[in-house]
């Protein structure tokens, strides 16, 4: 147990020496250790592999729309990185937006700017405005390397599995699993789940951020989960969900809409009250 419990400082002290990068719209500290060079060019080359395998929409006036939404989203971007004097933090990015035919509905931003929207969300996110709130989510994951960031975790919790080995390895071989049973079930459900959860509210809250300065109303993001939400398929338990609960998710949303058109006002954009 002593060397368990000197295994937990010294993933402690670990975790406060790599904290040191921040999600500069949100403020919050972050585990960060890849950069943005060796992240960028490996996710170009996906998004090229992506595009090879999948066709791209030929309904052009659906295609110019998507466009359109996305490269007001990016402008939006760049003026809020601009007036904070953060545009370094922009460097290396490459956007390029693009509607793939595939019913899925799904959207996402790769790291660096790679943005795709597939048609079968076109479905769900009838309006510009819709449009929007799902791509500036996914454009947040991007800003706030949200995935650089789950890669850093996955390597800790490897770390620590392999740490809770050598600390029990004197230890009974029924122990020994029980302690890293213990491990795994713990680093899931306390720091992994948890994590993916916060990256998804987060994203929530910049994506609103992102459409308003962009003239988007954010009360649609409200909106698109209030569809999700009606279209079935149980819910897993929050604590066991990489996801916020739909609940959750639009209450946060509501709450955050304020927010978001108070910070467009900065930049010129009003909305109805």
């Amino acid at each position: 147990m002593i060397k368990f419990n000197k295994l937990i400082g010294v993933l402690f002290l670990l975790t406060i020496v790599i904290s040191c990068s921040t999600v500069k719209m949100t403020g919050r500290k972050q585990l960060n250790l890849m950069p943005n060079s060796q992240i960028f060019p490996a996710s170009f080359a996906q998004y090229n592999g992506f595009l090879q395998e999948h066709k791209v929409s030929s309904d052009v006036t659906q295609t110019e729309r998507v466009k359109r939404i996305g490269n007001r989203l990016i402008n939006a971007v760049e003026k809020y990185y601009k007036k904070k004097g953060w545009e370094k933090d922009l460097e290396g990015y490459q956007w390029e937006v693009n509607l793939v035919e595939d019913p899925q509905m799904n959207a996402f931003c790769m790291p660096g700017g790679k943005i795709v929207y597939y048609t079968g969300l076109l479905d769900v996110t009838t309006t510009d405005d819709e449009i929007a709130a799902v791509m500036g989510h996914e454009i947040a994951h991007a800003l706030a390397n949200h995935g650089a960031e789950r890669m850093t975790m996955a390597y800790g919790q490897q770390l620590g599995a392999v740490l809770t080995m050598l600390a029990t390895s004197k230890a009974k071989p029924e122990d020994q699993q029980k302690w890293m049973a213990i491990y795994g079930y713990g680093s899931q459900l306390g720091v992994m789940l948890p994590y993916s959860r916060k990256h998804e509210s987060e994203a929530d809250k910049m994506g609103q951020i992102i459409m308003a300065i962009a003239g988007y109303n954010p009360d649609a993001a409200v909106n698109v989960w209030v569809k999700m939400s009606k279209m079935g398929g149980q819910q897993p338990p929050e604590f066991l969900s990489t996801h916020p609960s739909h609940e959750r998710r639009m209450s946060n949303l509501r709450e955050w809409s304020s927010e978001a058109k108070q910070i467009a006002k900065e930049f010129g954009v009003f909305f109805e009250k």
